[in-house]
């Protein structure tokens, strides 16, 4: 019982946050109202789901879970917390099957894909800005960029995956940056 009241609970909580801290009120309402967690232990669990890797609400869920009934109770919570997320999901795998084939979803589309495009440019262009624009001296900051250039070769001609590219910036951040204090 146990069990199911956490899954539903997280159910609850997934479908009516938005994820990331707007589920932390949800997330301690549920746990003191039904005795599983005090004040104090929901305050320790957002400060340990906030320092570590992964989505909030996921790692709320895990070790609220965990917390009030062991890693069945860290599983209910997490497929409770995920419900909402596969069922929109699914709901819309179902309705893009079942009109792939309409000129009206073939036209959205067509609109959709450029507009994402577009998005995705505009997050790279401020990332840029942010990365290799110096705004104390006003110009561009040349070690980042170079750093960002030989990141870019390695990826696209030489095709090394993403993990060992950021392994290799990480060591020549430390050194260019830490060692060498560019």
């Amino acid at each position: 019982m146990l069990l199911l009241e956490l899954f539903w609970s997280f159910v609850k909580i997934g479908f009516t946050s938005f994820g990331g801290l707007s589920m932390i009120p949800l997330i301690s309402g549920e746990m003191i109202s039904h005795g599983w967690m005090t004040a104090s232990e929901v305050s320790d669990i957002v400060a340990i789901a906030e320092m570590t890797p992964g989505p909030l609400g996921l790692n709320c869920a895990t070790f609220a879970g965990m917390r009030a009934a062991g890693l069945l109770g860290a599983i209910a919570a997490n497929l409770g917390a995920l419900s909402p997320t596969f069922t929109l999901c699914f709901a819309a795998a179902v309705f893009f099957e079942h009109f792939r084939k309409n000129k009206r979803l073939t036209q959205i589309m067509t609109g959709v894909r450029p507009a994402c495009v577009g998005l995705v440019a505009g997050v790279v262009i401020d990332l840029a800005l942010v990365n290799y624009y110096d705004s104390g001296s006003g110009s561009l900051h040349v070690p980042s960029v170079m750093l960002g250039l030989v990141d870019l070769i390695l990826l696209l001609k030489f095709k090394i995956s993403i993990p060992k590219v950021l392994l290799f910036s990480a060591f020549a951040g430390v050194i260019i940056f830490g060692f060498m204090g560019l």
